[in-house]
């Protein structure tokens, strides 16, 4: 099984494989001419963000700068925005629904590493995805760590580290982040 195939499916992989390498070398560069951008250049940035990602909906909005490790491994919805310093390590898919809005400084990470130092030191990691669902909300600051599901309407407070999956129609903050009510 390919290092590409085991970091996909969750299993422990080797970071440094010359192919994930590759790609991540060839997103961060489409990431750098997108982030170079005017910020009126929006036929620009739309055709930038078609080649980072590996399905972006209809009305997305991202402001710059980004950081994006794999870029192909995410699929973004309809009627996004994306705010100013979105950090996003996919190295496990990542979902984006329908009407979602994504606060300033918001980092996504899918990516993980081994307690075991030799296995770390290595540059062994492991991944798992995140999904988040429609009519969602994501404040400023959140951190959103492997394998959290966000579901439909659900509003993230601002600052919150988001450990665990939130159930749709739920307003949840803190850190770490708790479901404060639900069914809006």
């Amino acid at each position: 099984m390919s290092e590409l195939n085991k970091m996909l499916a969750g299993q422990e992989y080797w970071i440094n494989d010359p192919e994930l390498t590759e790609t991540r070398f060839k997103t961060r560069d489409l990431v750098d001419d997108f982030n170079a951008l005017k910020a009126r250049d929006s036929v620009a940035k739309s055709e930038l963000q078609q080649q980072i990602f590996a399905v972006v909906g209809d009305n997305v909005h991202i402001e710059k700068p980004i950081r994006i490790d794999y870029g192909v491994n995410t699929r973004i919805g309809s009627n996004v925005f994306i705010n100013f310093n979105f950090v996003l390590l996919d190295c496990c898919p990542v979902t984006i629904g329908n009407n979602v809005f994504i606060a300033p400084n918001v980092q996504i990470y899918t990516a993980s590493h081994p307690l075991d130092l030799d296995k770390r030191n290595a540059h062994v990691g492991f991944a798992a995805p995140i999904t988040i669902g429609n009519d969602v909300w994501i404040g400023g600051g959140c951190i959103i760590l492997p394998g959290v599901n966000i579901g439909d309407g659900v509003t993230i407070g601002a600052g919150s580290v988001v450990t665990k999956s939130v159930p749709a129609h739920s307003v949840a903050y803190g850190n770490p982040c708790k479901v404060q009510k639900t069914n809006l």
